[in-house]
């Protein structure tokens, strides 16, 4: 995929920002916003890997891959590159691993307005610092992805979300083998299961579970990270992502101040990728 004019829109001087769908709030307001290249360049379905655009929307590349059997293990909606950017996986992350495994090579434009390659289709091709991991979460800030290379994974043969009524999500958790997803809102369980439909009808049989049409709407008011041991203590209206520790609440929220260490280190290697701070200015790495 040809990312010169991409680069040049970028350029080396001056404040811009690149904005996708909207879908997870990307862009910086009054900044100069760019747009990443859109479109599929190659699958090679016997590597399990894809070659797209950043701009490409997941629903499009889902929908593409599907002729292949395969699928991407990104949250449906927006672009994928704003995926990446943010690194937030959706409630398939216990099953399907965390965003930032996707990511097998990316192409992207740095500060200084040049095209940068992290990373390699395959592993054993892979030498020297993840930088690609380093992308992965890092909202823009370090670089703007133009065009990426990803791992792709089979389409279940047959997936079934299903429930029962739970004080403690423990049980039930212990009681299933590689579930895709369990959740639990302090007093039901839902879990994803996956796989060949006999197993599936098996396991759900030992744990107790009756077939449903799908998960609990996830609430809006905060999305945040705890300890195994800190889920069982959750109070008012949530859902926590049991085995991942990631609870949706409907109440907002204030983290913890950060470790002065880390935000340190991380103000350090934003100026190495971006001395003058003119990607995404403003927002922290």
């Amino acid at each position: 995929m040809d990312l010169d004019s991409f680069r040049l829109e970028v350029g080396d001087t001056g404040a811009v920002t690149i904005t996708g769908l909207g879908t997870r709030g990307g862009g910086v307001p009054g900044v100069r916003s760019v747009v990443a290249p859109a479109g599929i360049d190659w699958v090679q379905a016997d590597e399990m890997t894809v070659c797209c655009g950043a701009g490409t929307a997941v629903d499009d590349l889902v929908q593409a891959l599907q002729q292949y059997g395969q699928t991407v293990a990104l949250p449906a909606g927006g672009t994928v590159g704003g995926a990446l950017a943010v690194g937030h996986a959706d409630v398939r992350r216990l099953g399907w691993g965390p965003v930032r495994d996707v990511l097998l090579q990316a192409r992207y434009v740095s500060a200084a307005g040049e095209v940068v390659k992290a990373g390699g289709p395959t592993v054993k091709n892979v030498s020297g610092f993840d930088l690609c991991r380093l992308l992965v979460g890092s909202r823009g800030a370090l670089g703007f992805l133009g065009e990426v290379i990803l791992r792709t994974r089979p389409i279940a043969r047959a997936r079934q979300w299903a429930r029962c009524p739970a004080s403690d999500p423990s049980e039930t958790f212990m009681a299933l083998h590689r579930p895709t997803s369990v959740l639990w809102d302090g007093t039901t369980v839902w879990v994803l299961l996956e796989g060949h439909p006999d197993d599936i009808a098996e396991q759900a049989s030992v744990a107790g579970l009756e077939p449903c049409d799908g998960p609990p709407a996830l609430p809006t008011g905060s999305r945040r990270s705890v300890s195994p041991t800190e889920v069982l203590r959750q109070s008012g209206h949530f859902v926590a992502e049991v085995g991942v520790g990631v609870v949706h609440h409907a109440s907002p929220w204030s983290p913890p101040a950060r470790d002065p260490r880390v935000v340190g280190l991380a103000r350090r290697v934003k100026a190495e990728f971006d001395p003058a701070g003119r990607l995404n200015p403003g927002i922290d790495v």
